[in-house]
């Protein structure tokens, strides 16, 4: 067993700004407490969320975090100690965890009651999806209630989560998919995945597109990460029973909008999402969301795309190619790895004396 070292390549930040306050250096492995676990990541995915944690401009009211501080995302690797009392799992299991923070490490604690096994013989940075990008992706088409034969609307189409949506929508059975995506590239990347037509957001009639696309109808579901103006025009192009779930901002600030009721008037509904009370509201969902991600990974029927693997010491990079806007797929960080431990000298015979 490789002993834990006493230090770890970490990527915290000091102070809130733009990519290069990420500053890689070495800081203290930390210890595990009860119930909690160490792992030594393989990978660790980078989202919209983390760089707008890193900005200060992340909207959910539940995190105030005190700085310094180590960003979150979503991480694979393996167990390499247990805290006091821990059960369920052991030293050497395969992981993945979704972290709030403490992910940008070669090494971070994470509750063993969180950890969702990682099957060996998959991708590390495709695996990533496991733990917190797929079970989004899973619950909010679960919260939207799709059913076959029904269209849908996916926002942000090509990014992190919106490209493992628009899979699993076409597995569902969605009946016609609308990917909206902003540059060319991603629209043509959406389309490859499954989608049956595209949407060019950045057009402020792309609200018309899509009741063109539904025949003037409407769309039945959209699955909003970007908030804002984007969401008060989806909520306009919804069909009557139509539902929309918002889960993120990645539209920028905290500007959430407000929607009246007489919006909804024609049997239309807003709700929000996130992983968290997904989790505790309906466990079993998320179980069983778990088990089908994993199943679609094995059998190659979801195909997670990653755009860039990135050592861990350039997230920086990794922030500014999110930003930017033109990744296809998944960011992921990789840790060096971990060195294997010196071999004991093997014992010299005693020279004899003549």
């Amino acid at each position: 067993m490789t002993a834990v070292p006493s230090r770890m390549l970490a990527v915290p930040i000091d102070a809130y700004g733009g990519p290069d306050v990420l500053r890689p250096r070495e800081l203290p492995t930390p210890v595990p407490g009860p119930g909690e676990v160490l792992v030594a990541a393989e990978a660790v995915g980078v989202g919209f969320a983390q760089t707008q944690m890193r900005a200060d401009a992340f909207p959910a009211p539940m995190w105030h975090p005190t700085l310094p501080l180590l960003l979150g995302g979503d991480v694979v690797g393996t167990v390499a100690a247990l805290g006091p009392g821990t059960t369920g799992v052991r030293v050497g299991d395969r992981v993945g965890a979704f972290l709030m923070e403490g992910a940008y490490a070669d090494h971070m604690v994470a509750r063993a009651d969180t950890l969702v096994p990682v099957p060996a013989g998959l991708d590390a940075a495709e695996a990533t999806v496991l733990p917190g990008a797929g079970p989004i992706a899973v619950g909010v088409l679960a919260t939207a209630g799709l059913r076959p034969g029904e269209s849908v609307l996916v926002h942000a189409a090509a990014g992190g989560i919106g490209h493992l949506v628009v899979q699993l929508a076409r597995a569902a059975g969605a009946g016609r998919i609308l990917a909206a995506a902003s540059t060319p590239a991603k629209r043509e990347f959406a389309a490859g995945l499954g989608a049956d037509a595209v949407i060019d957001p950045t057009r402020p009639d792309w609200p018309d597109t899509v009741r063109e696309e539904t025949g003037g109808r409407g769309v039945d579901v959209i699955l909003d990460s970007i908030g804002g103006a984007t969401l008060l025009a989806g909520v306009g192009a919804l069909a009557p029973a139509g539902r929309l779930v918002f889960y993120g901002s990645a539209g920028g600030g905290t500007d959430i909008p407000r929607v009246s009721v007489m919006d909804l008037i024609a049997l239309k509904a807003v709700t929000g999402f996130s992983l968290s009370a997904w989790r505790a509201a309906r466990p079993h969902q998320y179980r069983d969301g778990i088990a089908e991600l994993t199943r679609r990974l094995r059998d190659g029927t979801l195909r997670p795309a990653v755009h860039a693997r990135l050592p861990l010491d350039q997230a920086a990079a990794g922030h500014r190619l999110i930003e930017d806007r033109l990744h296809q797929g998944r960011v992921v960080l990789v840790p060096p790895a971990t060195p294997a431990p010196e071999p004991a000298p093997t014992p010299q015979p005693a020279l004899e004396r003549s």
